[in-house]
């Protein structure tokens, strides 16, 4: 089903009323269209790149192992990352290689 289009647009004499108020506002600043070309981004956007990013992995575990982390809520993965990190760092502690 299509609906229609819920936007109102201003009427050409109330475009034109907004485009003289934009004019006569002398706060108002309209930057030529050549000046676009020469602008360049300053800083950096987004996260930072990270030394180590994450790797994006299919596995597959255990329901209740799933549910068990998901119950702790938000941030279940994260929580499940460092219980296995600390698994790794008990069997290191330990000597263990198998």
């Amino acid at each position: 089903m299509n609906e229609p289009s819920r936007l109102i647009r201003n009427t050409p004499d109330e475009e034109a009323a907004v485009q003289r108020g934009i004019a006569e506002d002398p706060d108002t600043f309209e930057v030529p269209a050549e000046a676009f070309t020469e602008m360049k981004r300053t800083g950096v956007r987004g996260r930072p790149k990270l030394d180590r990013p994450k790797v994006l992995l299919t596995v597959r575990y255990d329901a209740d192992i799933i549910d068990a982390f998901k119950a702790t809520g938000d941030g279940w993965q994260t929580r499940m990352n460092n219980a296995l990190r600390e698994w790794l760092r008990a069997r290191d502690a330990t000597g263990n290689t198998a």
